[in-house]
């Protein structure tokens, strides 16, 4: 930029040889790539998180349109799927379904989806409904 009062242009400061230069987007990639090894997204981690997915909107679909009981627990069924799921399979294969650590997603996903389901079993039915 130049001197709106004088027109002159400051020279740029001097590059030390030494001092580390900002490296690129791409040389950051190789490096991480390098060091990681590629990663590639499991098939069948998604499958499987497709069906939690899909088995999870059926039981909401229940719920709104038909018997709620069948709805949640159906939803339920899901969740604790999900967990059981995210027990078993690798890291690197339970794909959307690894949140957090595996104890915290197991105990998260098993601890609503069994009080989901027991809700749907004991709540009494309501006269009149």
């Amino acid at each position: 930029m130049s001197d709106p009062a004088t027109g002159a242009v400051p020279p740029e400061p001097p590059v030390d040889p030494d001092e580390e230069q900002t490296p690129s987007v791409e040389e950051i990639a190789e490096e991480l790539a390098e060091e990681e090894g590629r990663r590639y997204p499991s098939t069948l981690g998604g499958l499987l998180y497709l069906g939690v997915l899909a088995a999870g909107a059926v039981g909401v679909a229940l719920a709104a349109l038909d018997d709620w009981r069948v709805g949640v627990s159906v939803l339920a069924g899901a969740m604790l799927a999900a967990a059981a799921m995210r027990l078993v399979l690798p890291a690197r294969d339970a794909g959307m379904l690894a949140v957090r650590h595996r104890l915290v997603d197991v105990v998260l996903l098993g601890g609503v989806g069994g009080l989901l389901l027991f809700l749907a079993r004991t709540i009494p039915n309501q006269p009149g409904l």
